[in-house]
């Protein structure tokens, strides 16, 4: 990160307190833990890690390079189709609802702070209803920050908003999350390098067991996340 200022853009867009609503969400976590499923704070952290180098590598990250890459330059067209792409990969309701909810937040946040240019506003009507990392991509082209570093942190956002979903929701202390966090967070360079390097008939997200919880988790009676 070359530039002072857009490693402050990134810091704030990467921030807990950015008012999206991504806290509310477990992505089915919730109800791994409440089922039994994952009884213990390793049980969970295994399942954290299946989800970042199966969803988040192959499927989530490649994906929000590649509209990072259709945003500079300008090519509206794939803009639309990997933000479609991302949508339909949501295989249950409250996967699909999450995304667009928070997507479309994070959007409405640029419109009021006045930073999306004409070439972002194009973009955002050619893809709309916009996904959280198409969205995503749109802040990134607003405040110049460089595309590695953006993908870097859109992961450690996911990873951080899953370790603390955990803490919520199983009785595992916050210095066990501190440690998960440090454990898990090796990979993200790599999952970074990866993330440009995937050829695109290569990228997927198929992941039955986060699909199945995220649809059991619809119906669970007692909850703390929307998701």
């Amino acid at each position: 990160m070359r530039e002072p200022l857009a490693l402050v853009r990134l810091l704030q867009l990467a921030s807990p307190a950015l008012p999206i609503g991504a806290y509310s969400y477990s992505q089915g976590l919730e109800w791994m833990a409440e089922s039994g499923s994952l009884c213990d704070g390793p049980a969970m952290q295994a399942w954290i890690d299946d989800l970042l180098h199966n969803v988040i590598a192959t499927g989530e990250a490649p994906v929000l390079w590649r509209l990072l890459e259709a945003i500079d330059t300008g090519d509206h067209g794939a803009f639309a189709e990997w933000n479609g792409w991302f949508r339909s990969s949501r295989e249950g309701a409250e996967l699909r609802a999450e995304t667009l909810q928070t997507g479309g937040s994070l959007v409405k946040l640029l419109a009021d702070l006045r930073v999306l240019d004409d070439a972002a506003r194009a973009a955002n009507a050619a893809a709309d209803p916009v996904t959280l990392p198409a969205a995503f991509a749109l802040a990134v082209r607003a405040w110049a920050i460089p595309h590695a570093d953006a993908v870097t942190a859109y992961v450690w956002s996911w990873l951080e908003n899953q370790v603390l979903a955990m803490l919520k929701a199983m009785a595992v202390g916050q210095v066990a999350g501190q440690r998960m966090l440090l454990t898990l967070g090796t990979t993200i360079p790599a999952i970074v390098v990866r993330s440009r390097a995937i050829a695109d008939d290569d990228i997927t997200s198929f992941a039955p067991g986060l699909a199945l919880a995220s649809a059991r988790h619809e119906t669970q009676y007692s909850r703390l996340f929307r998701s």
